[in-house]
C-alpha cells in the first residue's frame, strides 16, 4: 500500500540516547512540516508468559506507551505535540520497522546509525536501508544538524539517479540549500573528458532547471578507494545532508546496498538519506 501522507516514521527509545535522536528528528519535522510517528519497540515476553499470561503483553505495551509519551513530552514544546503520534510494537526492531514501512503511509523513516547499546547494529541498519519500502534517513545521535545549507550527492555513474534527484530537489527547496554533485574519478584522464563529469553536468542542468543551486565536483581517486575520497570531501565540506542511491548488490548476508553506500552511511556522522529502487510517491507538497 502506497499513498501520500507526509508522515515520518522514527525509531526513538525513551532513554538518554533517544533524546539526541528526538532532537534531530524534530529538526527535520520542522523543516519539512510533516507528522512524526514515534515508535518504541520492546522485547516480547517469553513464550511461556505469552501462553499462560496472555494479558501481560498488553500491560507491557501500555507501560511502554506511557513511558514514551512522558519522555517525549518532557523534551518538546507544547505546540509540537500536535504533530506527534506514538506507537509501541513488540519484536525484532529490524522486522518491525520493515513491516511498518511495507504497510505504507510514511514518506521515509529515521533511524540512529551510531550503534547505541541495545540499538541497531551496522548490519541491521544496512538491511533496513536495503529492504525498506520507503527511503531511510540515518542519523548519528552524537552529531546534531541544525541547519542545511549544503547537500552532497555522491554519484556513481553506473546507477540510476532519477529518484535521488527528486528527493534532492525537495530537500534543497525546503532548506534553501545548494547541492554539490560529487563523483570520484579513478582514471588518469582530464576531468572534463570523463563520463563522470559529463553525467554530473547533466544532473546539474536538471536541478538548475528546477530552480535549485547546484555545483559539480570531480575528485581524483587514483590509487584510492572511491568511498574514502568521497568521505574526505564530505569531512572538509561539512554539508548538512547527504543523499545517495542504494546499490542493489545481493550477497549471502542479505544486504543489498553495496560496500560504497554502506561506507558512506557509516563513515560519516552527517545524516544520510538513502533512496532505493522502490517507486514510492513524493510528499504532497513536492513541486518541480
Amino acid at each position: 500500500m502506497r499513498y501520500r501522507t507526509n508522515n515520518i516514521l522514527a525509531l526513538i527509545r525513551p532513554n538518554k540516547e533517544g533524546e539526541s535522536v528526538l532532537k534531530q528528528t524534530l529538526f527535520f519535522q520542522k523543516t519539512l512540516g510533516m507528522r512524526i510517528f514515534i515508535y518504541n519497540i520492546i522485547d516480547k515476553p517469553p513464550i511461556f508468559e505469552r501462553l499462560f499470561i496472555p494479558k501481560k503483553s498488553e500491560y507491557l505495551k501500555e507501560d511502554a506507551l506511557t513511558q514514551l509519551q512522558e519522555f517525549v513530552e518532557k523534551s518538546v514544546q507544547y505546540e509540537v505535540r500536535d504533530v506527534l503520534t506514538y506507537r509501541v510494537k513488540m519484536g525484532n526492531p529490524e522486522k518491525v520497522l520493515l513491516r511498518q514501512a511495507k504497510m505504507g503511509g510514511y514518506e521515509f523513516m529515521i533511524i540512529d546509525k551510531s550503534e547505541p547499546d541495545g540499538g541497531l547494529t551496522r548490519d541491521e541498519t544496512d538491511k533496513i536501508i536495503s529492504r525498506s519500502e520507503c527511503p531511510v534517513l540515518s542519523i548519528n545521535k552524537n552529531y546534531y544538524v541544525g541547519k542545511i545549507t549544503k547537500i552532497v550527492i555522491p554519484v556513481d555513474i553506473s546507477h540510476s539517479t532519477k529518484k535521488k534527484l527528486l528527493w534532492a530537489t525537495y530537500f534543497a527547496k525546503k532548506n534553501g540549500a545548494t547541492i554539490k554533485i560529487v563523483s570520484a574519478l579513478t582514471m588518469n584522464i582530464s576531468e572534463k573528458n570523463s563520463l563522470a563529469w559529463k553525467n554530473a553536468e547533466k544532473l546539474k542542468q536538471i536541478l538548475q532547471e528546477r530552480g535549485v543551486k547546484c555545483e559539480v565536483e570531480i575528485l581524483k581517486a587514483k590509487g584510492q578507494k572511491k568511498h574514502e575520497v568521497i568521505l574526505d570531501y564530505i569531512h572538509k565540506e561539512n554539508p548538512g545532508l547527504i543523499i545517495i542511491r542504494t546499490h542493489q548488490e545481493s550477497n549471502m548476508a542479505g544486504t543489498q546496498i553495496g560496500k560504497f553506500v554502506s561506507e558512506i552511511v557509516h563513515g560519516s556522522q552527517i545524516p544520510v538519506f538513502t533512496v532505493n529502487r522502490k517507486l514510492n510517491p513524493m510528499p504532497i507538497d513536492f513541486e518541480l
